[in-house]
């Protein structure tokens, strides 16, 4: 193995006609991002690095070497910079943050547009209606892992299987007529009849049987601890549910 230095890293990777190694180009970026100089070996067909993973006694690349320690792969060099790896199954917010983010953007961005201000009445709904929608297609990207989780704490699902695959589909219409102010006598039940259902699921899972469990609201394979991220989703609906009849029907405002 080539002599590495404080201020040199040694990096094998694949570099083929047709492939090159995501995570190789993830770690000679991690490498030069921490101030190194990276001595690049390119590994450009399978024999050769076959050849390289026999003679190294590893199982894959990229392989990266700091004075002359092997560190290893990209995960294992996250690792060695004091950062999480990217195949720890850790909880975490990221997600969520991301979907209200940009839904709240979105909101005032079409409330500038229609009225010439963000601080507006309509700017709240469409925020909780966007909300709705971006957590809505997260959870039908993949509908089998939803329903899977869902079916861990949600009362209504363990009654009645289906209800996990109906879920994500009455979510997402009811913010899109919400969005759209129309149809209110359909979606303002079904927002409320969801929104209660799994508030009440949430709060028996969490605060009353103590139990840890991930949340299904940005879809089946996210990290999210179950908690105060399903409960607030489960009180937007609720909010909305009741909030657009009162506005439409009782106050008749557009």
């Amino acid at each position: 193995m080539a002599y590495t230095t404080a201020e040199t890293a040694v990096l094998y990777r694949m570099v083929m006609p047709g492939h090159i190694c995501p995570y190789g180009l993830k770690s000679k970026d991690l490498l030069e991002r921490k101030g190194y100089r990276v001595a690049d070996h390119h590994l450009t067909t399978r024999d050769e690095t076959d050849a390289f993973l026999n003679k190294e006694g590893v199982g894959t690349t990229p392989q990266t070497w700091i004075e002359n320690q092997r560190i290893g792969g990209y995960d294992d060099l996250r690792e060695y910079f004091g950062k999480a790896r990217t195949d720890q199954d850790e909880t975490s917010y990221r997600p969520v943050i991301a979907i209200f983010s940009v839904a709240f953007l979105m909101a005032l961005g079409l409330s500038w547009a229609m009225f010439g201000s963000i601080l507006t009445l309509r700017a709240l709904e469409w925020f909780l209606a966007i909300s709705m929608c971006l957590l809505a297609i997260q959870k039908l990207q993949d509908i089998e892992s939803f329903s899977t989780m869902f079916l861990n704490y949600d009362l209504l699902a363990r009654r009645w299987v289906r209800y996990g695959y109906i879920y994500p589909f009455v979510e997402a219409v009811a913010g899109i007529l919400m969005l759209a102010g129309t149809l209110i006598w359909l979606s303002a039940p079904a927002a409320l009849f969801i929104g209660t259902v799994g508030a009440v699921s949430v709060i028996k899972a969490v605060y009353f049987d103590r139990r840890e469990l991930k949340c299904a609201c940005v879809g089946g394979s996210s990290n999210v601890p179950l908690g105060f991220v399903s409960l607030t989703e489960n009180l937007m609906m609720m909010l909305m549910g009741v909030w657009m009849p009162f506005k439409t029907f009782l106050l008749g405002w557009q």
